[in-house]
C-alpha cells in the first residue's frame, strides 16, 4: 500500500526521479516516458468513464466495468515498468503484469467482437463521446507500446507488459465500435472523399 503524506518532495527539481527500486534517472528517460504514457492512457480512460454514467444500458454498464478493471491494471503496468528487472528476480517478488491479465483482455475482445459486424473499411476515431475517448485512449496506449518496445530493445522488460499494451489497444478499438453501435455504427473512412 502507498502512503502519501506530502505531495511535493523537491527531489525532482533537478530533472531526476526515482524508479521503483530507488534508482535515480532523468525524467526524460525511455522508462519514465513509457510508464508516463501508461499514466496518460489511464487519465484518458477516466474521461471515457464519464460517458458511461448517463442512462444505464448494456453497453455503458459493460464499458464502465471493463474500464474500471483496466484502470487498475494500468497502475499495475506502470508499477511493472517503473521497476527494472533485477538479475535473478524471483517470480512474484515484484508487481508485474501476469498472463491472466492478458488472457482476460483477449476473452473480452473475442466476446465483444463476436457481436459486431465485420469491417470493410478503416474506422475513423469518433462517433459517440464514449467512442471518441476510447479511440483517444487506444492511440495513447499504442504510443506507450512503442515506448515499451523501444525500452525492451535496450533493457530487460516483462514481455507480458508488451503483450498487455498490445491487447489493450485492440480491446479499446472493439469497445469503441461497440459504443458506436447503438448510435448507428462506426464512422468509416471513405478513401479519396475530398480529392
Amino acid at each position: 500500500m502507498v502512503t502519501l503524506s506530502r505531495i511535493y518532495t523537491r527531489s525532482g527539481d533537478k530533472g531526476k526521479t526515482s524508479l521503483g527500486d530507488g534508482t535515480r534517472v532523468v525524467k526524460h528517460s525511455l522508462r519514465v516516458e513509457a510508464y508516463g504514457s501508461i499514466d496518460e492512457a489511464n487519465a484518458v480512460l477516466g474521461l471515457a468513464r464519464l460517458h458511461t454514467d448517463g442512462e444505464p444500458s448494456e453497453v455503458t454498464d459493460l464499458a464502465d466495468a471493463m474500464l474500471g478493471r483496466i484502470q487498475q491494471d494500468l497502475f499495475d503496468l506502470g508499477a511493472d515498468l517503473c521497476t527494472p528487472f533485477a538479475a535473478g528476480e524471483a517470480a512474484g517478488s515484484r508487481l508485474r503484469i501476469v498472463q491472466h491479465q492478458v488472457d482476460r483482455l483477449e476473452a473480452e475482445i473475442d466476446t465483444i467482437n463476436a457481436g459486431l459486424a465485420p469491417l470493410d473499411s478503416f474506422v475513423l476515431p469518433g462517433g459517440t463521446a464514449l467512442a471518441a475517448h476510447l479511440h483517444h485512449g487506444r492511440t495513447v496506449v499504442r504510443r506507450a507500446e512503442r515506448l515499451i518496445t523501444a525500452l525492451a530493445a535496450t533493457e530487460t522488460v516483462n514481455p507480458l507488459a508488451v503483450a498487455y499494451a498490445n491487447r489493450l489497444s485492440d480491446l479499446l478499438f472493439v469497445l469503441a465500435r461497440l459504443a458506436n453501435h447503438p448510435a448507428g455504427g462506426d464512422v468509416l473512412w471513405l478513401p479519396g472523399t475530398n480529392r
